[in-house]
């Protein structure tokens, strides 16, 4: 039996659903995005993910990161250096603009540059008020004692409290009487 890899139409998600971001992505209408730059998503721990973009060729500067409606934005203009003469070029240095769409509560932490590779933090925290709570559920014997009757003995209280304790057809007597 043949298996369809469904990965390249979920990968520019992070803290999703798998099938909810594909859906999302067909509804939209969106295109594949194209292959530049090559970036990684790693999963760090159940609430923590970084993605990695490789950037080399650019400079710190050149690059621009930016959050809207939950859409992580990574934006590149490199500014080259057009006085050098190559035999080869193989390093692509082209303006580039690449969108991750980011789940609920999924924040960016921290961002860095470094060896040609952009490394974007992320975690994802839910707030106290979303989050699922445990009900403790109480025994039935215990509800069953807090609604007991105290008795009082015959040679204490008023009337009142002997009519209580006398027997079914006694109280029918005295009420009668």
């Amino acid at each position: 039996m043949k298996s369809i890899d469904l990965t390249p139409l979920y990968r520019d998600s992070v803290g999703f659903d798998r099938l909810a971001s594909l859906l999302d992505t067909a509804l939209r209408g969106d295109t594949i995005v194209p292959g530049y730059p090559a970036y990684n998503i790693e999963t760090l721990d159940e609430k923590s993910y970084a993605i990695t973009l490789a950037l080399a060729g650019f400079d710190k500067r050149d690059l621009s990161i930016s959050v809207e409606n939950g859409v992580l934005t990574v934006r590149g203009e490199a500014s080259g250096d057009d006085s050098r003469e190559y035999l080869h070029r193989g390093i692509a240095t082209r303006a580039f603009e690449r969108q991750f769409n980011l789940a609920d509560y999924v924040e960016v932490t921290d961002a860095r540059f470094e060896n040609g590779l952009l490394t974007i933090e992320l975690v994802k925290e839910i707030p106290e008020a979303m989050k699922p709570k445990n009900i403790e559920i109480g025994g039935g014997d215990t509800h069953r004692q807090d609604r007991s009757i105290e008795h009082q003995s015959e040679g204490s209280g008023d009337a009142a409290g002997r009519e209580r304790e006398a027997p079914a057809g006694k109280q029918a007597e005295e009420v009668a009487a």
